[in-house]
């Protein structure tokens, strides 16, 4: 399956959304992808009106497209024959929305927190649908999992030590997956600071032999694998299915291998887009042309005499392929002459992951109100936001996606810059390298307060990921689109809990 063809319900939406897409785009443009639902609010007459009432930057966020999603990663493994759960990544996005619509479809929820842990029994998850993937794990998390019944990725022996001494205590009984690393791919160990290494298979099944409560509690196998590399998954795969065989024969009733995350994204609309960028932000650092990014940011590389050194420190915004075929192609890779989702479906094994950006592909955007405008010293256009650049960011340089610009409705006179002036994206922060965009942006028509700046996509950790409120800024709202009620765009459950908080503060 192709990205094309997954994204075939777009191609409409892509057609409406020019005149959008011609207010801004980068000196070197990268156009992304933008489903119909944004269309459609970016269009109400409303919008404006929305952005007084909630603040800016505002969220909106759309569970029917998260559903979506889940939807297609089920129909593609049912295909093959494998049992599957996709358990959603909420460290990816803080909305309750999704939790709720997670529920309500019966997919499961990865809590890397004690708070998204309360948050989701509170909103009615089943323990059973639960698993804990905190990267550091206190005894209090731990004792919560182990009374609720939620399912504990256990990292290390101290971990598994810990869960021994909470269990004595109690009367339920863990569920425990143990978490491996060090799988060897290509010849080369691939290493990460999660999980036990399979260096250390023997030692565990040593120790487990002498603790058969632990060993009954172990429910299934999981791993984290930085990157977004299939063949990776498909080596951990195929080194893990003996290591079950062999924890069944022992007495554990292993029931699940669990891939974690990475499943890919692609945002932007084509190739030739993100290679043209690149090429020329080689020949702005080398002085070629004109800078495309801010002061000639190198974006995580390095520039020595007119040579470019190192790589981008960027998330693959276009790739192939997207999370759909990527799955896909996973299943049907073949170890020792059989497909793994054959492998799967003998044993009996259930497929699970733990999906963040993929589910929330398109599931969300983000708007800021420009409040100022002024020239800079070099010619440049410096455009002010209501946004600080935490309020779209992860751990990738920039934003490389095209901003969207939704004119301002009132017609009396305001401060703009003119047509065809090219600038930056400033926030709120009192530093200098504050900035919502790193990339050089060009306004065909001029830009101007009250005018609305678009970031499409954005559900996927750059909304809350690493969000702060420094200056005491509050953070941004998040508000809920339904398309069955598009006149009504309700906050969402976790901004009415913090009002609510507040509201009760002494």
């Amino acid at each position: 399956m192709s990205v094309i063809g997954t994204y075939d319900l777009e191609r409409a939406s892509n057609d409406m959304i020019d005149g959008m897409r011609d207010g801004c785009h980068g000196a070197a443009p990268l156009p992304g992808r933008v489903s119909d639902w944004m269309v459609d609010l970016l269009r109400d007459a409303r919008l404006h009106q929305w952005i007084a009432q909630h603040g800016s930057p505002l969220n909106v966020v759309n569970p029917e497209h998260f559903i979506r999603n889940a939807s297609e990663m089920i129909r593609i493994t049912q295909e093959r024959g494998v049992q599957f759960r996709p358990f959603f990544a909420r460290k990816a996005n803080k909305c309750l929305a999704f939790v709720d619509a997670a529920i309500d479809a019966h997919l499961g929820l990865d809590c890397a927190s004690e708070e998204e842990l309360l948050q989701s029994l509170d909103r009615g998850a089943k323990p059973s649908n639960i698993i804990c993937t905190a990267a550091v794990k206190n005894r209090g998390l731990l004792e919560r999992c182990v009374s609720v019944g939620a399912t504990i990725a256990v990292d290390n022996f101290q971990e598994l030590s810990a869960i021994e001494n909470i269990q004595r205590g109690e009367s339920s009984t863990a569920r425990l997956a143990l978490r491996m690393s060090g799988f060897l791919h290509g010849g080369n160990k691939l290493r990460s600071r999660f999980g036990f290494d399979m260096d250390q298979i023997p030692e565990l099944l040593r120790r487990l032999d002498d603790h058969p409560e632990s060993l009954r509690s172990i429910t299934g196998l999981h791993f984290h694998l930085d990157g977004y590399s299939g063949s990776q998954r498909v080596s951990a795969i195929q080194q893990l299915i003996p290591f079950v065989d062999s924890l069944r024969e022992a007495g554990a009733p292993i029931s699940f291998i669990d891939i974690g995350g990475g499943l890919p994204v692609c945002y932007l609309n084509n190739e030739a887009d993100w290679s043209r960028f690149w090429r020329e932000h080689q020949r702005a650092l080398t002085e070629q042309r004109g800078e495309i990014t801010y002061r000639n940011d190198p974006l995580g590389r390095t520039v020595d005499a007119n040579r470019v050194l190192g790589e981008p420190k960027a998330y693959p915004f276009f790739q192939q392929p997207a999370w759909d075929a990527w799955l896909a192609a996973v299943l049907d890779a073949e170890i020792d002459g059989e497909p793994i989702a054959q492998a799967l479906a003998t044993r009996q094994l259930e497929l699970r992951c733990e999906p963040g950006r993929s589910l929330l592909d398109n599931a969300g955007l983000t708007i800021a109100r420009v409040e100022g405008v002024k020239a800079l010293n070099d010619g440049a256009g410096a455009i002010l936001l209501s946004m600080n650049g935490t309020q779209c960011r992860t751990s990738s340089a920039d934003f490389f996606v095209d901003p969207l610009l939704v004119r301002a409705r009132a017609t009396e006179a305001r401060v703009a810059l003119p047509a065809n002036q090219s600038g930056y994206l400033f926030g709120a922060y009192c530093t200098e390298s504050d900035l919502i965009v790193k990339r050089k942006l060009v306004f065909p028509e001029g830009i101007g307060v009250g005018d609305l700046v678009v970031l499409p996509n954005t559900a996927g950790y750059f909304m809350h990921f690493l969000e702060s409120r420094s200056h005491q800024f509050p953070l941004a709202k998040n508000a809920v689109y339904d398309r069955s009620t598009p006149s009504l765009l309700s906050l969402d459950g976790i901004d009415e809990n913090d009002r609510a908080k507040r509201k009760t503060a002494p």
